[in-house]
């Protein structure tokens, strides 16, 4: 570092952002990545003794060495008084130059204060400028820094550069920016936090041959000595550090758009791209048109930019666009692809993020919601959803439901709280539009758009102008949305709602509780807890679920709701999963639900509450609140059901069954069997002719037929096998699609699985390694054959054979947790050679480890319990650091063996019903 830091003073020089200052405002980033966002949530803040009021940038990359110079001009005042001056600064970054001008509010003129010397905190990423004497409250002044860096390579974050070929062989170069979410510290000195937002005045030198984009359109440019060019770009509107961008390189522009707002404001639409990729790219303006036309229906605030650059950009190696202000850069793939979800997401950032920003990283998470639900409406407004595949919100809503019924929400990854947290405020915000109204929540939105433009903001702001909206509407005085937001948010958790039928009085009681699927039901305080929920109702003598209106909002544990239908029709509660929680509801009920669902007027119940009714029986058997019985009731309507969203809570259900019906395994399968062999064969007879919703779902009912056993599925599959067995070189190369290795694996012959395991025995190093971990994986994870499983065994525990590292270890474990013959095997393996297991791998310790957690944990039945026990008594003290687990074992499988007692001879007595009705027989694993 130079010693001008210290004491140097410089001549006074005056700038443009000093003379035509704007106060700053607080903001928040609004794309981040949520996994930063928590850690980030709590960072130590900078202190606002001195705040930033606009920044005049100079960059000058070289674009051979990869290195750059450059100047930043940083407009403060003083807040109160102080003699440093603390801002973010990457210890990459070299101070080349600091001074200080003030202009005294007291004494007018402009002053130089000295410098005294400057310390840096690499850790923060700081820097702290010392100054020989005191600045007070109220002055203003200029921060002028020098620095210099080098451009990274090899990462697409802070400044970066990159290179490509065209189709000629032409080396080209783009140099680019992506700040999200602190990564403007890391190319200059910066108050690098989502809480300032002020203008900038930036340049940047480019070659004659480049273009230059930024946030703004170019004012104009300069011509250099060196034949180089300085681009100077329009003063932008206050705005944060991370949405700053630039963009310097060898592209084209492959096409443009003039689009006019609600308030005729116009802007320019310009895509960019390499030269040889424009074919893929035209299309991307007719898709901004779209988006933009839909957007122009909210009546927003027109943005104050005059134009929105797109870029594509090779080798762009970021996992989310560069979503700068004016500015956004897609990797070539994504902005190729023709779908409109990602780019209508990043279009939506220019408003809520660039133009409206949360005030700190906390709130990251309602930004992403309301860009994420914002981006869904779009769509299926645009092209009714067919990215999604119609499938949303289930795509979302079934993993939330997974994840808070879980005694311990998010206990294994942190940063996931953040990401299910967004979810569900998405699920929040769609409910507020089913139950206020389309139109009443649009309004909303431009009163907080109104209210919050050019500023920042809390979550407070967005349901308050719901709140107000909704005010003016007289069925909705009485609602108080921050109230109903604040039930759902502060609560890792979901309602479910039960419904009792009063068939006499033709009313209902309505109740609810915490919903929890994982047992034991025991979380502290969950009597306590109370959500204001929606009750939408749908009756089957006037099936209108066109009517999202409320007949009641629930906040209390139970209430009563009247003029329900007659018992000859059934009621729906939450068709469409309007709010985001599960309805049980008494079994007359759900018979009559279940009966209609086979007549021919079943699709005047939407398919999304179709599968809502069925996935929700499913889940509320396993969770231990409805019979089993009923719960297979509810599929019997599926033999007539050809829609692929309702079919898959049926292969969510299949797999969660999987280890709990290992003794009645036979009666399943032929019962799965059953189920889709109908639907399966008759869309495999037009197979070439399908739409690709309904490709991927004859995908799906081929997996799930070959894993029960399905006959034909299997012949198929060993004939494509047997190509690989008969060739020359088999461990050259697989001939064969690696999507027959697991039903060959499971359901083929001994001679099929050796020849399988020979492959990964003398797999040769000169092939992909990924090809050997698939094959293994499946090799070890599709078995049921008790042989099999204990030839594996043999080899890799007891013969260590050194094809196989201890890293396979791991994973065959973990493959055979998957399946109750394989963890049984295992168990019985490690029983009968206890001690040469226990001498080879007890000093092994997280190895060990995990074979006695993959023996113990998964059993579910009362023998599996006396299993378990019995290994433990009978070398109890020996376990070592695995000791705890099959203590832990074998409290779980307690609870486990306690659910499995009471459900399976349920459905075993109803399969043996069904199959003894359907004149199914002699399916078992001898024959399928």
């Amino acid at each position: 570092m130079l010693g001008l830091l210290y004491a140097l003073a410089f001549c006074i020089w005056t700038i443009p952002a000093l003379q035509d200052e704007v106060s700053p405002h607080i903001i928040k980033t609004r794309s981040i990545d949520l996994n930063n966002a928590f850690s980030l949530a709590t960072e130590n803040r900078i202190d606002n003794k001195i705040v930033p009021t606009g920044y005049v940038l100079k960059l000058e990359p070289n674009f051979t060495s990869g290195e750059y110079e450059g100047r930043v001009h940083i407009n403060v005042t003083w807040n109160s008084s102080s003699d440093d001056i603390v801002l973010h600064c990457s210890p990459d970054v070299e101070i080349t130059l600091a001074d200080l001008l003030i202009e005294c509010v007291d004494s007018p003129g402009v002053n130089t204060v000295l410098l005294k010397r400057l310390e840096r905190d690499p850790k923060k990423s700081t820097i702290r400028i010392l100054f020989e004497q005191e600045v007070g409250a109220r002055n203003k002044g200029i921060m002028k820094i020098g620095f210099k860096g080098r451009m990274q390579r090899g990462s697409s974050e802070g400044f970066f550069i990159s290179t490509y070929n065209t189709d000629t062989e032409l080396d080209r170069i783009v140099a680019a920016t992506q700040f999200r979410p602190t990564n403007a510290r890391k190319m200059f000195p910066c108050f690098d936090e989502p809480e300032y937002k002020v203008p900038f005045e930036v340049s940047v030198v480019r070659q004659a041959d480049m273009i230059a984009l930024g946030n703004m359109p170019v004012e104009r440019t300069e011509e250099l000595k060196s034949g180089d060019v300085r681009v100077y770009f329009k003063r932008t509107p206050p705005m944060s550090t991370y949405t700053l961008g630039l963009l310097v390189g060898h592209l084209s522009l492959v096409n443009s758009i003039r689009y006019n707002d609600s308030s005729l404001n116009k802007l320019e639409i310009r895509v960019w791209g390499r030269s040889d990729y424009r074919d893929v790219l035209e299309t991307v303006a007719d898709r901004v048109q779209d988006i933009m036309g839909v957007v122009k229906t909210y009546q927003w605030p027109p943005l104050p930019l005059r134009k929105i650059d797109i870029v594509a950009l090779p080798n762009y190696q970021g996992v989310k666009p560069a979503d700068n202000w004016g500015l956004i850069v897609f990797k070539e793939s994504d902005l190729g692809a023709g779908r409109y979800m990602q780019l209508t997401q990043e279009l939506l950032h220019q408003w809520l993020g660039g133009m409206v920003t949360p005030a700190w990283w906390s709130e990251a998470h309602l930004n992403k919601a309301l860009v994420a639900f914002l981006a869904v409406e779009a769509a299926y407004k645009i092209n009714d959803g067919s990215e999604m595949e119609g499938k949303w919100p289930m795509t979302v809503l079934y993993s939330l439901y997974y994840e808070y019924s879980k005694r311990y929400p998010h206990s294994r990854i942190t940063g996931m709280k953040q990401e299910t947290l967004s979810t569900k405020i998405e699920l929040l915000l769609r409910m507020f539009n089913y139950t206020l109204g389309e139109e009443t929540f649009k309004k909303g939105l431009r009163i907080f758009f109104r209210q919050r433009a050019y500023s920042t903001f809390e979550g407070n702001h967005v349901w308050e102008a719901l709140n107000k909206s909704a005010a003016m509407v007289e069925e909705n005085q009485n609602i108080n949305v921050q109230k109903i937001a604040n039930s759902w948010i502060e609560k890792d958790r979901l309602p479910l709602v039960t419904v009792k039928r009063n068939y006499e009085e033709y009313t209902a009681t309505v109740s609810q509780k915490l919903y929890l699927r994982e047992r034991p039901h025991d979380v502290p305080g969950a009597e306590r807890m109370l959500w204001w929920i929606p009750l939408v109702v749908v009756s089957g003598d006037c099936m209108s679920f066109n009517s999202t209106t409320p007949v009641a909002w629930m906040s209390t544990q139970s209430i009563e709701i009247t003029n329900l239908p007659s018992k000859e029709d059934f009621i729906i509660v939450n068709p469409e999963e309007i709010a985001p929680y599960p309805v049980n509801y008494d079994e007359d009920n759900w018979n009559l639900i279940s009966e209609f669902l086979k007549t021919e007027n079943r699709t005047l119940i939407p398919e999304l509450t179709r599968a809502k009714v069925l996935h929700d029986a499913w889940n509320l058997a396993f969770a231990g609140e409805l019979s089993f019985a009923t719960a297979f009731n509810m599929t019997l309507f599926l033999q007539y059901e050809e829609t692929d969203v309702v079919w898959d809570p049926v292969f969510t259900m299949i797999n969660h069954l999987d280890r709990h019906i290992w003794d009645i395994r036979d009666k399943f399968d032929a019962y799965i069997i059953s189920l889709l062999s109908p639907l399966y064969e008759k869309l495999s007879e037009n197979a070439e002719e399908l739409d690709q919703r309904k490709k991927n779902m004859l995908s799906l009912f081929k997996t799930f037929l070959c894993q029960a056993g399905y006959k034909p599925c299997i012949t198929e599959v060993q004939e494509q096998y047997s190509k690989w067995m008969l060739a020359n070189n088999p461990d050259e190369g697989n001939p064969v699609s690696d999507m027959y290795f697991c039903p060959v694996f499971q359901w083929g012959t001994q001679e099929e699985w050796e020849f399988g395991l020979q492959r990964v025995i003398n797999f040769p190093p000169t092939r992909k390694q990924s090809e050997r971990t698939y094959l293994l994986k499946t090799l070890s994870g599709c078995l049921r054959d008790k042989s099999k499983i204990t030839r594996l065994l043999n080899i890799t525990l007891i013969e260590e054979n050194g094809n196989f590292t201890e890293m396979d270890l791991f994973m065959i474990n973990n493959m055979f947790s998957h399946s109750p013959q394989a963890y049984t095997t295992l168990f019985h393996f490690i029983e009968d050679n206890w001690d040469v297991i226990k001498e080879k791998y007890y000093n092994r310790t997280n190895l060990w480890s995990h074979l006695i957690s993959t023996a113990t944990t998964y059993f579910t039945t009362k023998s599996g319990l006396e299993l378990v026990t019995g290994l433990y008594k009978a070398h109890q003290g020996e376990f070592g650091p695995a000791e705890h687990i099959i203590e832990k074992s074998i409290r779980n499988i307690k609870e486990e063996s306690r659910w499995t007692s009471h459900n399976v001879p349920i459905m075993e007595k109803w399969l043996d019903s069904y199959l003894e009705r359907n004149a199914i027989t002699g399916i078992t694993t001898e024959t399928k």
